[in-house]
């Protein structure tokens, strides 16, 4: 039996607190933590936050922060009491940001940041106007990160490969997006099933729709697990 934490993070992107909570009591089990993002805290704000983080589990306030330095450090100081685990920024913000971002942060708060959206691939990269494909410029946020101090980054499974030769074992990388084989790949472009991500150096996999939306969700995000060894 692993003795490591289990990596599965059920993302409860919905804007009603009792429905969040509700599934989040369904899969707490089975999972090593829970995501609240932006759609959960626009509707439900601190309060809501704060009940989530009451049920005792690791949670990752997803709300891509990327302002001038001054703001996301107001931002990150009034996030981190309200019990969350880890709290991401934008890496395109630049080190300042993120630097700010880290020193704002209370104790026991992980900051970690953004690289590149699951949702995007090298087509959308042009479109916006880099020159380089999505998994490079991917890899180069995370090194900026890095250096910036952060504890680690948000980036795809396919670029995690790269990612951990270059800033090695001890760089959090948590990775959205993932998709059991078989399951509706919806809007993510750059992805891999939960095993081949936690197999390519993935410390924590979101799992959104492919737990929330399955008919038992509780079923679904057991599965998961005794995908990655944590049944």
């Amino acid at each position: 039996m692993t003795t490591t934490p289990n990596p599965v993070y059920v993302a409860l992107d919905t804007p009603d607190v009792k429905t969040a909570l509700a599934l989040a009591g369904a899969v707490r089990p089975h999972v090593g933590g829970l995501k609240v993002g932006l759609e959960f805290v626009s509707a439900n704000g601190p309060e809501g936050v704060r009940a989530v983080a009451a049920l005792g589990l690791p949670v990752f306030l997803d709300v891509k922060l990327h302002d001038i330095p001054n703001t996301v450090a107001g931002a990150v100081r009034a996030l981190s009491g309200l019990g969350v685990s880890i709290i991401n920024v934008h890496a395109s913000g630049g080190t300042a940001m993120m630097r700010a971002a880290k020193e704002a942060a209370g104790s026991g708060v992980k900051i970690i940041a953004v690289t590149i959206l699951t949702s995007l691939d090298d087509a959308d990269m042009e479109i916006i106007g880099y020159s380089e494909g999505a998994s490079m410029q991917a890899l180069r946020l995370a090194r900026l990160a890095q250096i910036s101090g952060l504890d680690g980054v948000v980036c795809a499974a396919t670029d995690l490969a790269a990612i951990r030769a270059a800033c090695g074992p001890d760089f959090l990388t948590v990775v959205p997006g993932s998709r059991p084989a078989g399951s509706d790949v919806q809007d993510q472009k750059r992805f891999m099933t939960p095993s081949a991500a936690r197999a390519a150096g993935a410390d924590i996999l979101i799992l959104g729709r492919p737990v929330t939306a399955a008919a038992d969700p509780a079923a679904a995000a057991r599965a998961v697990a005794a995908e990655l060894g944590f049944a």
